[in-house]
């Protein structure tokens, strides 16, 4: 279906329609109250009346006396941006595997290009996962590999000659083969053994199969897991006689840097980690594991809750 088709569905263009889908996203089972959690819904009223002098959308809560609506308590908490847009947002943002740029964001929903960009970044936390399963938990393969951004060509700002892989911005990724997901890491200062041993050793169970390149990075650490499996890529060996390759994570690397390049050109190493975390949402729930563009949606914005991002700090 085109870009087009797909917002002529009402949630992208009637704001109660808009409310209602976000609705039954984060309350599939009735509201919930995000002040006291009570979700008792006998004790929760819909605020309705004639004269609608109320807000759309409001619940009122017995239990604790509070009012609210489905944005209190997410990301879209006191947002002025109407949730059709926040829906249509959110969509661009998921259909497709390199992203949409702030630019496009703000030309094809018309609000300005500080809103746009702010949006995103309120996405990208909804993207976070809080409570991240351990990978190889079932005595599988881990992929493990290592990758620089930023100041990698000699014309980029920062780029010293001789020292330009001391100012790149260092990322780790982790690839579960069982379950195809993968899970990023922006490593601030210079990537070591110890760093990467913290990362798998808080990530990665000790009877999975860590699967490598060659670097010294990885040969006393890989002891600890039940087996360590490496590949020559200095020469020319992508899988090892064994069957074991590194090509899946490597493959995110590959989505990954095409998608800062081509769509968003730039990024300050300060936000590097929540453009890795969009990238890690989108491949944890790509087409190749059965998932579509609208449940892809629908799974992003089921983060909202309880997440917080705001221009200053809160008081």
């Amino acid at each position: 279906m085109s870009k087009a088709a797909t917002f002529q569905d009402p949630m992208f263009q009637d704001e109660d329609k808009a409310r209602e889908a976000l609705e039954a996203v984060r309350w599939p089972d009735g509201p919930i109250c995000p002040h006291c959690g009570n979700s008792d819904q006998n004790k929760i009223a819909k605020v309705e009346g004639k004269k609608h002098s109320h807000r759309p959308g409001l619940y009122y809560c017995n239990e604790c006396k509070g009012q609210f609506t489905v944005t209190v308590g997410s990301v879209f908490d006191r947002s002025k941006v109407p949730l059709t847009k926040w829906w249509m947002a959110a969509h661009m943002m998921n259909s497709g595997k390199n992203g949409v740029s702030a630019h496009e964001i703000h030309r094809a929903l018309n609000v300005t290009y500080k809103t746009a960009w702010f949006m995103m970044h309120r996405l990208r936390e909804a993207m976070v996962d809080a409570t991240p399963s351990p990978m190889g938990s079932n005595g599988g393969n881990v992929q493990a590999d290592e990758a620089y951004h930023l100041n990698t060509s000699p014309r980029a700002k920062g780029y010293i000659k001789g020292q330009s892989k001391r100012k790149r911005a260092q990322i780790l990724a982790l690839v579960d083969e069982d379950t195809g997901s993968v899970r990023t890491f922006h490593v601030k200062g210079y990537l070591t053994a110890a760093t990467i041993q913290d990362i798998l050793f808080q990530n990665v169970m000790r009877k999975a199969t860590l699967v490598t390149d060659e670097s010294n990075l990885y040969t006393e650490m890989g002891r600890e897991f039940s087996d360590h499996q490496t590949m020559k890529h200095t020469a020319m060996e992508y899988v090892n006689a064994m069957g074991f390759t590194t090509n899946n994570v490597e493959n995110f690397f590959g989505v990954f840097k095409r998608g800062m390049r081509g769509t968003y050109t730039f990024c300050g190493e300060q936000h590097l980690q929540c453009y890795l975390t969009e990238f890690q949402f989108r491949y944890n729930n790509r087409s190749g594991l059965g998932i579509s563009d609208g449940e892809r949606t629908a799974i992003a914005l089921k983060g909202i809750e309880g997440k917080r991002l705001t221009y200053r700090s809160t008081h």
